[in-house]
């Protein structure tokens, strides 16, 4: 007989259907649980990749952050580098102490939280972890229900399989709210603290941590009680976990709660308006500007402007002269200021030079050779044409040095060597330089211009000084980190360049300024429309223009007396001694006027030959001045050598080449002269009583 009951068969049958049952409920549930995960789409991560663009210095510092295009502030994040270490292990204490190891969901955390519910009758700990938070803000819902819960933690499980801990810390840390549009820690804690987060006290730090979980209850322009209460909490309850001492805690809370929204930093907005219209698709524009050098010459133009007047406007650039790297660019005073039109950048605009060209005059003068510093130069009324040029006080000084003529700006000096230079030279090798000279429509280069007789800016008179600088060489100006560096152009000869910068470092500063420290010059407009000051030493050159944006007349807006004073400011102001400028260059003749060649000691105007004894002085017939001479040549040839006739002169006669002797000229007065190259190029002839004639062709 069995030892089974009929009974015991069905009871197995039975259990075995319910067994059945409910695995196939589970498998339902769970294929409806994946069904319902699948439902929800990929992750919405790229909404992520929307921050405000921010322009920053060639150091990483904020100068200038935009708003989103729906108003909204929220600034990239990157927790290692830019967030202060005790923020972020109050953090995690505070609300994911396993962030590190669990995989998105914390079911230690979640228990805990349902417990102290439980027993405490509120909520004391929240169980989500910061990627279910971030989750949360991924995909925002208003309601709080377990299918919400539900949802948070599958999409912190896919979030976890895709993202690194770094990427989700960083990316919480920029999209978590802080009240109104502040979103991320980096928009809130300059906004609200006035400060990068990368240096928090603790009473900041559990601030921070605590506004996100009700933001906008404990807003701090609205609510700053309910913020330090909620701030207050942290503090407790990490004493109460023994990890903050109470003494620590007590100061902490003792600490001020900051009642007022700060501004957006707006350091260089000139800069950072034009790298916004410039770079595209990136969300950090890093700019050459040094942010703690900007913001000190922002302050120095808007005290300066004040002090000026309410319609007066300042602009003032400085520039690394080895890079060519803009190192501050202050547009206007203030850039909201609409009386001085703050938006218009008067670094980029076009206005008259006034005497600013005439270093450039005097060196292409040196370079020609009919000229040297320590050359003596009538400063006394003469007429070009229907043009008589006068000096500024309307006095002349007769017959001075040309190092004095160009350190007091004399007018008819300068007007002198430009007519001997040419004005389409002049022109033709400024522009060559780099610079933009507008000139009134259908009006060719003519000698006004020695005189601000055509338009410039201050960026173009920035780089053609810090070539100077760089001994004959400019470079264009570079202000986006990102853009390649562009090739140097020629200026002028090194030694000219020398021989310019030696004379304007002995220039007369303003009153109190140190001498022989900055080589400057000083231009004022006709009309004192514009004032200008450009400067430089051995390592910056620093540009200063001031006047009305409108291009009224300002009496008594004189360079000298109103933009120098502000540009020694600038150079003090930089926080560093200046900088010996270079040495002469090989080849430099540095000479008292009675040890200098007899064509060198005194400057004679164009067809004015130098006699001695009665005899004819010597007149070069060919190449004529100012003529063009093709030179034939073909692949690597070497080009074809060019004649030279001479007539007059006592023998035996001295060819120079750009100042460089290449060989007496025979008894029949000619000679076959190798082309130094394409470009301008000056023939000096000297005979044996030191008299001497020069001309200057362009050799094609």
């Amino acid at each position: 007989m069995s030892g089974h009951s009929p009974h015991d068969g069905v009871r197995k049958r039975r259990a075995g259907r319910i067994v059945v049952g409910i695995a196939v409920a589970i498998v339902a549930m769970f294929g409806a649980f994946a069904a319902w995960a699948i439902s929800l789409g990929p992750l919405p991560l790229a909404q992520t990749r929307q921050v405000s663009t921010t322009i920053v210095d060639r150091n990483g510092k904020l100068l200038r952050a935009y708003a989103m295009a729906d108003g909204r502030w929220r600034l990239r994040v990157d927790a290692r580098n830019s967030v202060d270490p005790g923020y972020l292990k109050l953090l995690l204490a505070y609300e994911d102490r396993r962030f590190r190891s669990h995989a998105g969901v914390d079911p230690l955390a979640l228990g805990r939280a349902a417990f102290q519910l439980l027993t405490r009758g509120h909520i004391v700990s929240g169980g989500s972890t910061i990627t279910m938070q971030l989750a949360r803000l991924l995909e925002p819902r208003r309601e709080r229900s377990v299918h919400a819960k539900l949802r948070q933690m599958v999409r912190a499980l896919e979030i976890e399989r895709q993202l690194t801990k770094d990427q989700i810390l960083d990316l919480y840390l920029t999209l978590a709210p802080y009240g109104g549009n502040l979103e991320g820690i980096r928009a809130a804690s300059i906004a609200y603290l006035g400060k990068e987060p990368k240096r928090l006290s603790l009473a900041e730090s559990a601030l921070l941590v605590a506004l996100p979980q009700s933001p906008e209850t404990r807003r701090l322009d609205r609510h700053p009680d309910a913020a330090r209460a909620a701030r207050n909490r942290v503090l407790d309850r990490m004493v109460e976990e023994h990890l903050l001492s109470q003494e620590d805690a007590a100061q902490a809370k003792a600490q001020p709660v900051p009642g007022l929204r700060k501004q957006m930093p707006i350091l260089a907005p000139h800069s950072a308006d034009a790298a916004m219209a410039t770079v595209k698709d990136t969300d950090v524009i890093r700019l050459t500007l040094d942010a703690s050098l900007q913001k000190v010459l922002e302050a120095l133009a808007r005290d300066r402007a004040q002090a000026l007047g309410p319609n007066i406007s300042v602009g003032i650039l400085a520039v690394d002269n080895a890079s060519g790297e803009v190192l501050a660019r202050v547009g206007s005073p203030d850039y909201f200021d609409d009386r001085r039109a703050g938006q218009v950048d008067m670094t980029r605009a076009v206005r008259s030079p006034g005497s600013t060209l005439k270093p450039f005059i005097y060196g292409l003068a040196f370079e020609d050779g009919f000229v040297h510093p320590e050359s003596l130069i009538d400063d006394r009324p003469i007429r070009f044409g229907s043009y008589a040029p006068e000096n500024f006080d309307m006095t002349f000084q007769g017959t001075v040095p040309v190092r004095k003529a160009l350190q007091l700006s004399l007018n008819v000096p300068a007007i002198a060597l430009l007519d001997r230079v040419g004005a389409s030279r002049l022109t033709s090798r400024l522009r060559q330089a780099g610079t933009n000279l507008v000139l009134p429509k259908d009006e060719a280069p003519g000698l006004a211009m020695g005189l601000g007789g055509v338009g410039v800016t201050l960026q173009d008179l920035v780089q053609l000084y810090c070539g100077l600088a760089r001994l004959g060489n400019t470079t264009p100006l570079r202000e986006i980190a990102s853009e390649d560096a562009r090739d140097s152009l020629r200026l002028m000869d090194q030694v000219a360049a020398w021989q310019v910068g030696n004379v304007l470092i002995g220039s007369p500063p303003p009153e109190n300024a140190p001498h022989n420290r900055i080589a400057f010059k000083t231009g004022t407009s006709y009309g004192y429309r514009d004032a200008w000051s450009i400067g430089f030493d051995g390592r910056m050159t620093i540009g200063v223009w001031v006047g009305r944006p409108d291009g009224a007349p300002v009496p008594g807006l004189v360079g000298r007396a109103v933009a120098a004073p502000i540009l020694f400011d600038a150079f003090a102001r930089t926080g560093k001694l200046p900088v010996a400028l270079p040495k002469p260059p090989k080849g430099t003749l540095v000479a008292s006027n009675g040890k200098l060649p007899l064509p060198l000691r005194r400057f004679r105007p164009v067809g004015e030959l130098v006699r001695t004894g009665g005899e004819q002085a010597p007149h070069i017939q060919f190449p004529l001045n100012g003529s063009r001479i093709e030179i034939a040549s073909s692949g690597g040839a070497q080009a074809s050598a060019m004649p030279v006739r001479v007539a007059g002169g006592v023998l035996p006669l001295t060819m120079l080449v750009n100042g460089v002797s290449v060989g007496e000229i025979d008894g029949r007065r000619q000679r076959l002269v190798d082309p130094p190259g394409p470009g301008f190029a000056r023939l000096t002839v000297i005979d044996a009583t030191g008299a001497a004639d020069t001309v200057v062709i362009r050799i094609q």
